[in-house]
């Protein structure tokens, strides 16, 4: 089983069209040692198919960024053969808009949460009705196992996060189970498995426990502080308040992740352009290597 990281920023990408912050700026004036990324999105594979996991605003640009996911055996043509959505955010679906040349409809694994934001609060599928179409697979959020036919030999169990639902969704003030999700993504010879949570606020007893028994995590890394945004001027809302658990900070992602296994591969995720660690000489940066923790980047690889 392969996972390609497609995309690896938090939403607007970096850097952001629209951003002037120490990152972005350093970026356009070539001063800054970072790397370009497009929203948050990585593909699941064995052999020559793949599941896309979230469709990112920058789909097109990922896909032809990696030449494998389009192999050519027809006039029409796709190494991709199913989707799935751990959230119905709109960095994580406004994808689905580019991918409707589709000659078929989409196999699509969501929540039945997700699918009411999709279909109520920002009616992508119903969209989509008019192209390709979709068939909608239901995921439960309760950690039981479901496949992909198309994508054999992987195992998938699906777990609600705390986080939010998009602004848009009828869930918004009232979250509930299903909302966000964490991937388990395990390969079924080999029992290994990696643990995907694009979007997270807190971790609790299941989902630290499929961390503990996972070979990488890949998890969300979109603010070191939880106050960057207001500091910058950019926001009054704490990383907290939008749903993501900022790394540093007492209970912060690093203090969860120094606790895995030393043998645990550990990478942040949907990084925003905020965030100092895009900066390669930053002292962020170098915290995280110290501590053996990589950062995610656009056709980043990682074999299990």
């Amino acid at each position: 089983m392969k996972i390609r990281v497609l995309g690896s920023a938090a939403g607007g990408g970096f850097p952001q069209w629209n951003c002037n912050c120490p990152n972005c700026k350093g970026y356009r004036a070539g001063t800054l040692q970072t790397r370009a990324r497009t929203q948050s999105s990585i593909a699941v594979g064995t052999g020559s198919s793949w599941a896309l996991v979230n469709a990112s605003p920058d789909v097109l640009a990922q896909l032809q960024s990696n030449p494998d996911l389009q192999p050519g055996r027809a006039i029409r043509d796709s190494a991709i053969t199913a989707i799935v959505l751990v959230d119905g955010q709109v960095d994580h679906t406004t994808g689905l808009y580019m991918l409707r040349e589709s000659v078929r409809p989409w196999p699509l694994w969501c929540t039945d949460s997700t699918f009411a934001d999709l279909t109520r609060g920002n009616p992508v599928l119903g969209v989509l009705s008019f192209f390709c179409g979709v068939d909608r697979r239901r995921i439960d959020p309760d950690g039981s196992a479901f496949a992909i036919d198309a994508v054999p030999g992987v195992r998938w169990h699906a777990l609600p996060v705390a986080s939010k639902p998009a602004p848009y969704s009828p869930n918004r003030e009232s979250p509930m189970p299903g909302d966000n999700l964490a991937l388990v993504i395990e390969d079924a010879e080999s029992g290994r498995s990696v643990v995907y949570a694009p979007g997270l606020s807190a971790i609790d007893d299941r989902l630290w426990r499929a961390m503990q028994g996972a070979a990488c995590v890949l998890v969300d890394g979109t603010f070191w502080t939880d106050d960057e945004m207001i500091r910058l001027g950019i926001s009054a809302k704490r990383a907290r308040d939008i749903g993501h658990l900022p790394q540093s900070g007492a209970g912060g992602m690093l203090e969860w992740l120094a606790r895995l296994p030393a043998a645990t591969r550990k990478i942040l995720i949907h990084i925003n352009n905020t965030n100092p660690i895009l900066n390669e000489t930053s002292a962020e940066a170098a915290e995280l290597a110290r501590r053996g923790v990589e950062v995610a980047r656009d056709g980043m690889e990682i074999a299990v």
